[in-house]
């Protein structure tokens, strides 16, 4: 065979469709690479709890990384440990007093598996409840019992920037933050220093891997360092432009099979 390479996909925009499905055609694709002996993993600014289905879906036996890397950890392997860096306490709750002078419509802190909002909220408790996930709302400077691993600001589009700013301004040195689009527009924050290649580099070295033999595809700007640390980083042709002139190379959309046709000529598939 040709020597084992680790191909890291993220969710949202690359290996789901719009539907947020897997095609068949991505599933067959990637199920014949790992019976040709190659590694497939996830890298994911999802936490774990929505991103187990496709971890299962795959039938995957490899390291996640979620919350954009401030989450590593082994699903089938506890051996393998958990490597969990979340936000420092005392800064979250720094974060929601200094939004409170800015127009948002909610925070929401994440630790791990558990999400506590500042605002009720059906429709993002029903986008973020997902298993056995422990609900709690109420002011985030009461509530917020432990240090999150990811915080998310649900604002409007205009307000983005102004309060991107502030973070950057107030925070810098202890923070990262990323912005998502539709259907919310949310910024999300994270412990500086992170992002999904410190993951990728985790579980590449566990692997015996080299960056010669990652291939990532990503379509965001949380996707930009795993691209760029990955030997060869592939932009969905629904990535956004930024990251298609950063990556090695640019495939077809998130909705027309791109992550397979890559791999399918990457490899020589025939089926």
């Amino acid at each position: 065979m040709t020597e084992k390479h680790l191909i890291v996909l993220d969710l949202d925009g690359t290996l789901l469709t719009n539907e947020k499905n897997i095609s068949n055609r991505t599933k067959r694709t990637l199920a014949k690479l790992k019976d040709d002996g190659h590694e497939v993993m996830i890298a994911t600014g999802r936490p774990y709890r929505s991103s187990e289905p496709y971890y299962r879906e795959l039938d995957l036996h490899t390291p996640i990384v979620n919350f954009n890397g401030a989450f590593v950890h082994h699903p089938k392997n506890s051996a393998w440990g958990a490597f969990h860096s979340p936000l420092d306490i005392k800064v979250a709750k720094d974060i929601v007093e200094a939004v409170q002078n800015f127009t948002y419509h909610n925070i929401i802190a994440e630790v791990r598996d558990d999400v506590f909002f500042h605002y009720h909220d059906e429709k993002l408790i029903d986008l973020l409840q997902m298993g056995s996930t422990s609900i709690t709302t109420g002011d985030l400077r009461n509530f917020l019992n432990a240090s999150p691993t990811s915080m998310l600001i649900h604002t409007e589009q205009q307000y983005v920037e102004e309060i991107r700013k502030h973070l950057s301004d107030v925070h810098a040195e202890v923070i990262d933050h990323r912005r998502w689009a539709d259907p919310f527009h949310v910024i999300e924050i994270i412990q500086t220093g992170l992002n999904k290649a410190v993951g990728l580099d985790r579980v590449s070295k566990s692997l015996d891997i080299p960056k010669n033999r990652i291939i990532a595809f990503g379509d965001e700007d949380n996707d930009f360092e795993m691209i760029e640390y990955a030997g060869i980083g592939v932009a969905m042709g629904n990535a956004i432009d930024d990251l298609k002139s950063l990556a090695n190379v640019t495939t077809l959309t998130n909705e027309e099979d791109g992550i397979a046709v890559f791999l399918e000529d990457k490899f020589n598939l025939k089926f």
